[in-house]
């Protein structure tokens, strides 16, 4: 896969996912843009990039649900490169709630992070993608794809995500720009500590997960950036419209 002379966006960039997916995509030559809201790690993972690619990459800082500083990323990455070639929508959170227990501040919440701000940012790159014939892909979850208990706003943002993922590759087929999304089963990432678990609860919790992933283990960041980079490559040419998990096999586990 070769990455040379592309321009990629990735936000939730600071950590996780996107931070192993920004250093890989830079290994395969793109030139990155990273996104996040902690500048301290997003720091981190600019100096990784500069490590294995010899440039520093463009660094926002953002709130994904202030429209400005949404704008802001298209506006000053044209203005610096000329072109977008890759959309990498991965920022999101987590948190736990039932429909007996959550609150309508919670749904927002999670609502304008994991889904409108991801509807904005695209929309805004779009025709820009249209002008390189580049490629989006969204980090969903295997939770948009299946239903779990404990985390309803959740689910419910990312199985938003996966429609918005076929819808747009459908809208932009014939334009030259393919759209598809991962779904992570149970990666090692901060976001289950974020989301409110302690150390103990997570690690009871990973415990459990060998037994809800048929491969009889979690997975590591690096297995989905690799899914992510085939997406967004030339290689994957003729796919668009995918939610593919990247999951050890839980979106096909049934309780036994």
């Amino acid at each position: 896969m070769d990455f040379s002379d592309k321009i990629i966006i990735i936000t939730g960039a600071s950590s996780g996912i996107g931070a192993a997916v920004a250093v890989h995509l830079a290994k395969l030559g793109g030139q990155i843009i990273i996104v996040g809201r902690n500048v301290e790690k997003l720091q981190e993972t600019a100096a990784k990039i500069q490590d294995v690619r010899g440039k520093v990459p463009l660094i926002f800082q953002t709130d994904m649900t202030n429209d400005q500083d949404v704008k802001r990323i298209v506006n000053e990455t044209i203005k610096k490169y000329g072109k977008i070639n890759v959309l990498i929508n991965n920022a999101g959170i987590l948190e736990t709630g039932t429909i007996e227990n959550t609150s309508l501040e919670q749904y927002d919440r999670i609502m304008n992070i994991n889904v409108r701000s991801v509807y904005h940012l695209t929309m805004l790159t779009v025709p820009h993608l249209i002008a390189t014939k580049g490629n989006i892909v969204n980090v969903s979850s295997v939770n948009g794809i299946r239903s779990f208990p404990g985390v309803l706003s959740y689910n419910i943002s990312k199985a938003a995500i996966d429609q918005f993922t076929r819808c747009v590759a459908l809208e932009l087929a014939l334009k030259g720009v393919r759209c598809n999304s991962v779904n992570p089963g149970v990666i090692i990432t901060e976001i289950h500590k974020r989301g409110g678990m302690n150390d103990e609860t997570y690690t009871k919790f990973l415990e459990h997960c060998r037994t809800t992933h048929a491969l009889g283990r979690v997975g590591q960041v690096e297995e989905v950036a690799n899914t992510i980079a085939f997406l967004a490559s030339d290689q994957a040419s003729f796919i668009t419209g995918v939610n593919l998990p990247v999951d050890g096999g839980r979106h096909a586990m049934c309780p036994r």
